[in-house]
């Protein structure tokens, strides 16, 4: 029977790094996360301390408060979609607003020793509206949890769209209007839907929690089609939405909840009774009889690897390594297509397989004794990353691509040796795999290289940023000297008949390459839904711990085999790196 042979990958620091590099690495990462995390804190805040004062004054909690008791004590929360919307204003004149988060808390949290995907109105923004790209959003959540049959808890308190903007939430295919289509599909493929609900459901916040399997309301809470100020208004009656919809009409009349109970606290401890009801994990079932363990090396480290100059390269081993149980990892096709690292390792005792680019140089196969820059895309390690990812579809293994990639080679050579046809095959392959996909950007992600490597496009389970993370079509200097081609010589130095035609030049090129070089800001692509989430370097073993558990949580809806049966032994043994 075969085994799965991992051996001991990465150092210490001090042995491949400049340990005064290492220092000035780790400030400058340090400093750039104190930004995102001041940023984080804003987001977290809602509309202020005012608002939490108003939420507390009716008796209930605040969002966060609710998400803190509903998880397992001690665990962590992971958060995605934290920048959505990110210093957006909407409405119009003296009444504009922004909307933190787009008003709506989407995360992963453990719920008695059970992943669950949360979605959480956030009630200290507009009393929980939903503004444009909460539908997207909470589609998203959505879309994470049938994905990986994970069960969802809805903590619902909404007081519809936010009509100023109703253009931009209610018309569109993934509008608001979506949310209950991926309501249906997650009850048709059984995924567990519980939602609690605290107070305002109007609306399309009262259609949300129907079709979840149980539906608890507090004494606060109501759901209505219409709020009372509407039917007030189109029939004259002296009503309170309390009264319409109230959980004396929806527990004990319409049937539409199942149960109410008297306030928050007691909400969220019967949805934790509820989730304790469900079969219980398979990840310890996946160990295959091997615990989890720390890496070796420590993930902490991961920021002073990175270079302050995005153009300076690092060993992407090095990173491996710090994310990997024991660091311990078995690589595969060592010696073909060397500027891309495939493997399998374990993390917190599951196993993976990874693909990422290495950014170092590498000897060129067809001319002995030259060298090729790393972090782009060649023949070899194209064929290379479509077997991989095809063996591990088949195997059941997830992936975890990282991403550092300029794009794909360009020139004569890459023409003569079919780089387009070899692209395709791997496009393909992206596109038909099943098996759980997690795609990390860690630097660049630039042109059909991002693509190729399995970006948001291709649909991977969750897609994380760091803020390191430059995601365009090409950096801005490269754009620039496309955009202003005629004017330029063969060297890209600027041709002119005079001082001012230069200037006008120089000038725009400036332009466009600051420009470009803003749009890759990732703030921007996490603002509009192009990545879930920005995660420090620091934190991508936790984050990965929680998402890789997550992929094995859900017995039976997808293949998973015995390490022992795996198509990767057979490739090994057949392409020559393991003896007979």
């Amino acid at each position: 029977m075969a085994k799965v042979l991992m051996e001991r990958i990465g150092s210490p620091v001090e042995s491949f790094m400049d340990p005064e590099v290492f220092k000035t690495n780790m400030e400058y990462i340090e400093k750039v996360n104190r930004d995102y995390q001041d940023k984080r804190e804003e987001v977290k805040a809602g509309w202020g301390e005012k608002y939490v004062e108003r939420v507390h004054k009716k008796g209930k909690l605040t969002t966060w408060e609710r998400i803190e008791l509903l998880k397992d004590p001690g665990s962590k929360v992971f958060p995605i979609g934290t920048f959505v919307n990110y210093g957006i204003e909407f409405g119009e004149g003296g009444s504009k607003r922004k909307a933190p988060g787009a008003g709506v808390i989407t995360a992963f949290a453990k719920v008695n020793n059970r992943h669950v995907v949360v979605i959480a109105n956030d009630n200290t923004v507009a009393s929980g509206s939903w503004w444009p790209l909460t539908p997207e959003k909470i589609e998203r959540a959505q879309e994470i949890a049938l994905k990986l049959r994970i069960p969802v808890v809805y903590l619902i308190d909404c007081s519809g769209l936010f009509l100023p903007e109703q253009a931009k939430t209610f018309p569109g295919k993934t509008g608001a209007g979506y949310i209950f289509k991926m309501n249906s599909l997650l009850s048709a493929q059984q995924v567990p839907q519980v939602a609690g609900v605290f107070g305002d459901c109007i609306a399309g916040g009262g259609y949300m929690p129907i079709i979840s399997d149980v539906v608890y309301m507090t004494e606060q809470a109501y759901m209505v089609i219409a709020g009372a100020a509407l039917v007030k208004g189109g029939k004259s009656q002296h009503i309170t939405s309390l009264t319409i919809g109230g959980p004396d009409i929806h527990v004990n009349i319409s049937n539409c909840a199942d149960h109410r109970v008297p306030d928050d606290q007691t909400l969220l401890l019967n949805i934790r009774k509820e989730i304790a009801k469900l079969p219980s994990s398979g990840i310890e079932y996946y160990y295959y009889g091997m615990e989890p363990a720390p890496p070796l090396y420590n993930p902490e480290e991961i920021g002073g690897i990175f270079p302050v100059d995005y153009r300076v390269t690092y060993d992407i081993k090095q990173v491996i390594s710090r994310l990997t149980d024991n660091s311990l990892f078995w690589e595969m096709f060592p010696h073909k297509g060397k500027e891309i690292v495939t493997g399998v390792g374990k993390i917190n005792g599951l196993y993976v397989g990874f693909i990422a680019n290495n950014q170092i140089l590498t000897e060129h196969p067809l001319h002995k004794g030259s060298k090729r820059p790393g972090g782009l895309l060649y023949r070899d390690g194209i064929a290379k990353m479509t077997v991989f990812s095809r063996a591990c579809n088949s195997d059941g293994i997830p992936i975890i691509w990282l991403q550092d990639i300029a794009g794909f080679d360009i020139g004569p050579e890459a023409e003569k040796t079919g780089l387009l046809g070899w692209g395709s095959n791997l496009l393909y392959t992206n596109s038909t795999n099943t098996v759980p996909v997690i795609t990390i950007l860690l630097r660049k992600a630039s042109g059909a290289g991002y693509y190729a490597m399995n970006g948001r496009p291709y649909e991977p389970i969750v897609q994380l940023s760091t803020p390191l993370t430059r995601l365009a079509v090409m950096e801005g200097r490269t754009l620039a000297i496309g955009a202003f081609n005629t004017k330029l010589d063969d060297n890209f130095n600027i041709i002119s008949t005079n001082r001012e035609e230069y200037d006008q030049v120089k000038k725009g090129m400036e332009e466009v390459e600051r420009r470009i070089t803003e749009d890759m800001n990732p703030i921007l692509s996490a603002r509009q839904l192009d990545t879930d989430e920005i995660v420090f370097l620091q934190e991508l073993r936790p984050y990965l711990e929680t998402l890789v558990e997550m992929t094995y949580q859900s017995t039976g809806y997808r293949r998973v085999k015995n390490p022992r049966i795996w198509s990767l032994h057979d490739i090994e043994t057949l392409s020559g790196s393991v003896g007979g």
